[in-house]
């Protein structure tokens, strides 16, 4: 074919071909032009994008790797063309080229496949008609939807706020307090496939935030916390003129943010093998280079040398005990495993004996059982943590000007590792330990020398010690029964139905508590004292032994014996064994470090280092308990003394519900009793039980929800009392509920850390649990299915007790006190 190109002298002025061409030219502007954004009566099809106004980035369907699927996503459009770092529909993909993303007139984004079919939405919370809506990619990379009539900065929706494997800058890390909204990277499953992989890094808001990398749900790696300059552990020092770091912690949100301060695009990726990488992009070598790997070294996983191990990659071994502790379990170490960790080498006294060793150059442990305030001096924490005998450790929370701030540890010391650092860290060590032997009280000004005081106490031990082998002959080795612990042609309980439970010789339990010791007590309840103590083999225990002036007495021993021994949920306490020698009768449980929620709840100065999450997680640990009590055990149960004194938490703050020796068993239906002997605490008892002697998994139910009103409002319900009426915690509870007040119940240290919805449908849950009539209270089946769901809940009626007057005319013995176990029924 042959074109023939004309003079332009030539030309005719009524030629049209350059009309035509300008007018093509205008059209394809004008079309390019409107696929910065789409509207809502707009879509863009599969092999069409919009991109944002500096074209820094692209928005569109493509096929990841090798993948044939279509999906939609982010890329850079300017640099590293295809680089996806954000997709929408990831667990929804199509299969062909029908795809079309459009916005819908309600108020959300869709994806629609072939037929017309929703493939994924936006979701968006927000309920909007009639406005002018606009979905626009902006040059950060975030993909808004807003109305045109009001500000991006309050768009109904945007991508920023479902991050997928990359945290781009301006993105906030972190969660929202006031919606519950979490903000975290999620790892691809493979490089052919951007569905959710095993991989995902989340700021956790257990104690003071930090983040940390997991495993499906295994904790892989932690950035320890932010001490004002950069994350603990991590090199803030390196000079950085690419970006800015942002941590914010306030009533409303938690969340890390960076900015970039030049041209250098910069991103954090999580890879779908689970690596952490600062990237930027190399402009001269057209390529992207990790700036900073977050795993940084060996040492970064996470608690490689176990409790009070402290790890160092220019070690070998890397692993090593902190000063003044030794390894746990010697052999172990010596095969190179490390994960039991280290011990004090002389027990804490939790008095003026305790001192603090001064550790330099290291990460900060891990903060999930931490406690902080950011008002107070380095003195005032040493002495917080003095008095706190869960207290292991304390620094300052903010390490500029000097230093500000508390951050305290209430556990093991977990996942230390030298590094270089401004920031000191103050372990609780035994006086002994100390290079400088002697301790001084800053608030009195008393300068105590350790040794004299030791021997003191040495003295009047071994006098207490005298008098107590005066009183007892001591027992020794093999003395009364055989190793097994029992002999029960001797005894006076028989329990011939339980040969699988584990049996305890006497001399074993005195070997492990050191013959009962007072330093070892860890608390007395109705059953007797509890001890402390550690077997032959490291495991710690709990040892209750039934005292001689007990209300409880060989009926309830054998029924916890037998109620708990046939009983295995993860929010139970475990219970190890039974010893039985003559009158004497013990039970050996697994160590609860943290011991029961009372002591946390009802304390002051403890109270507000347990944040909502921890009791959040409490309340659903102790649903799921009772669920199994009552309907999924071999061995049906309804406990009958549920309290927060009775619910237990072990070193990670999980709930553990324990005592039942006055637990009754059912079968099938059989769900109910009547007895002429009420047992129980007064406060969490139900109405029908105290006044008829009727009790049933409903009693339970009922127990449940005046724990949730408690753990929420950090009041006793028999204790509680307000100066404008006398109703007892369950009526001010639904008097607020009725006057839609049901936030001001929060107890006042929760206010920065709750979850608002979370909070307010956990009261209501718990005022359904309490209402008046048994059968008008959920199962716990479905508390469980409510406190997890968002669906619509019923309203409450009426609880019982509804004020203290009502609930003391109820109470048979009201001058008793909340540690009462049995209540004799009046006639």
């Amino acid at each position: 074919m042959t074109y023939t190109v004309k003079n332009k002298s030539m030309e005719d002025n009524h030629n049209p071909m350059p009309v035509f061409f300008f007018t093509i030219v205008f059209l394809l502007l004008s079309y390019c032009a409107a696929l910065h954004n789409i509207s809502a009566n707009q879509a863009i099809k599969d092999g069409e994008t919009i991109v944002s106004d500096g074209e820094m980035f692209e928005l569109g369907f493509f096929s990841p790797g090798r993948s044939k699927n279509r999906y939609v996503g982010i890329w850079y459009k300017k640099i590293s063309i295809q680089t996806v770092v954000w997709v929408a529909n990831r667990e929804t993909p199509i299969t062909d080229s029908s795809g079309m993303l459009k916005v819908s007139r309600e108020g959300n984004l869709l994806i629609i496949g072939g037929g017309d079919t929703v493939i994924w939405s936006s979701n968006s919370t927000r309920s909007v008609r009639n406005l002018n809506l606009v979905a626009q990619l902006l040059d950060t990379g975030n993909l808004v939807l807003w109305d045109e009539r009001s500000t991006k900065e309050n768009p109904i929706w945007q991508s920023f706020d479902y991050p997928s494997d990359n945290l781009l800058p301006g993105i906030k890390f972190g969660k929202d307090l006031v919606t519950g909204r979490e903000r975290y990277l999620t790892s691809w499953k493979s490089p052919d496939d951007p569905s959710i992989g095993l991989y995902s890094d989340r700021v956790d808001t257990n104690g003071y935030p930090q983040i940390i990398g997991w495993r499906d749900q295994v904790l892989l790696s932690r950035l320890g916390p932010w001490n004002g300059l950069g994350f603990s552990g991590f090199p803030a020092d390196i000079p950085n003129p690419f970006y800015s770091v942002e941590f914010v912690i306030n009533e409303k949100e938690i969340y890390h943010k960076f900015e970039l301060t030049s041209t250098v695009v910069q991103r954090v990726f999580l890879t779908w093998d689970g690596k952490t990488l600062h990237m930027h992009w190399l402009e001269r070598t057209q390529e992207w280079a990790v700036y900073q790997d977050m795993a940084v070294d060996g040492c970064g996983r996470y608690s490689l040398c176990g409790p009070y191990g402290m790890c160092s990659s220019l070690r070998h071994p890397p692993c090593s005990c902190m000063e003044g502790f030794e390894p746990r379990l010697p052999k172990e170490w010596k095969v190179s495993d490390w994960s039991s960790g280290c011990r004090p080498k002389k027990p804490f006294d939790c008095g003026i004996g305790d001192g603090f060793q001064k550790l330099s150059g290291v990460k900060l442990p891990d903060t999930r059982w931490s406690w902080y305030n950011v008002n107070m001096t380095l003195g005032e924490c040493e002495m917080a943590c003095r008095r706190n005998c869960l207290c292991t450790a304390y620094t300052n929370l903010d390490i500029r000007n000097g230093g500000s701030g508390c951050l305290l540890w209430l556990h093991e010391l977990m996942d230390i590792r030298e590094y270089e650092t401004n920031q000191d860290l103050y372990v609780r060590v035994a006086g002994s330990e100390l290079k400088d032997y002697m301790v001084y009280n800053r608030r009195q000004g008393v300068l105590f020398i350790v040794l004299p005081t030791s021997l003191a106490l040495l003295i009047l031990s071994a006098l207490a010690y005298a008098l107590r082998i005066r009183k007892k002959t001591p027992l020794k080795k093999g003395q009364g029964n055989r190793e097994s612990g029992l002999d029960k042609k001797n005894t006076s309980v028989q329990m011939e139905d339980l040969d699988d439970l584990p049996v305890f010789s006497l001399y074993k339990v005195a070997a492990a508590t050191d013959n009962f010791s007072v330093s070892n007590k860890i608390g007395e309840g109705g059953f007797g004292p509890v001890y402390k103590g550690v077997l032959e083999d490291g495991r710690e225990i709990a040892v209750k032994r039934l005292s001689e002036t007990s209300q409880q007495g060989v009926d309830e021993f054998k029924n916890e014996v037998i109620c708990i021994a046939k009983l295995q949920h993860r929010n139970l306490v475990k219970l190890l064994g039974y010893c039985i020698h003559e009158n004497e009768m013990m039970l050996i449980y697994e160590y609860m470090a943290n011991k029961s929620l009372d002591s946390f709840l009802f304390d002051e100065g403890r109270s507000s280092m347990l944040d909502w999450p921890q009791r959040f997680h409490i309340i659903h640990g102790m649903a799921r308990g009772i669920l199994y009590l009552h309907q999924d055990s071999s061995l049906q149960i309804i406990h009958r003394d549920l309290k927060a004194a009775n619910i237990l938490l072990d070193s990670d703050m999980n709930p553990k519900i324990s005592d039942f020796g006055l637990a009754r068993k059912f079968v099938g239906n059989d769900t109910s009793g009547k007895t002429k002997k009420v047992v129980g605490t007064y406060g969490y008892i139900s109405p029908e039980y105290a006044v008829h002697g009727r009790f049933s998994i409903k009693s339970d139910v009922f127990s449940f929800g005046v724990l949730v009103l408690e753990i929420v409002s950090g009041m006793k319900n028999r204790e509680f009392s307000h100066e404008d009426h006398r109703d007892n915690l369950l009526g001010h509870a639904w008097r607020l509920y009725k006057e839609d007040k049901s936030i001001e119940l929060i107890n006042e240290s929760l206010r920065s850390s709750c979850v608002i919805s979370e909070v307010l449908r956990s009261i209501h849950v718990a005022l359904l649990c309490v209402q008046h009539h048994a059968e008008d209270r959920p199962t716990m089946m479905s508390v469980v299915l409510m406190l997890v769901s968002e669906s619509a809940l019923p309203p409450p009626k009426q609880p019982a007790f509804f004020t203290e007057e009502i609930s003391r005319e109820l109470d048979p013995v009201s001058s008793l006190n909340d540690y009462m176990i049995t209540l004799l029924y009046a006639r």
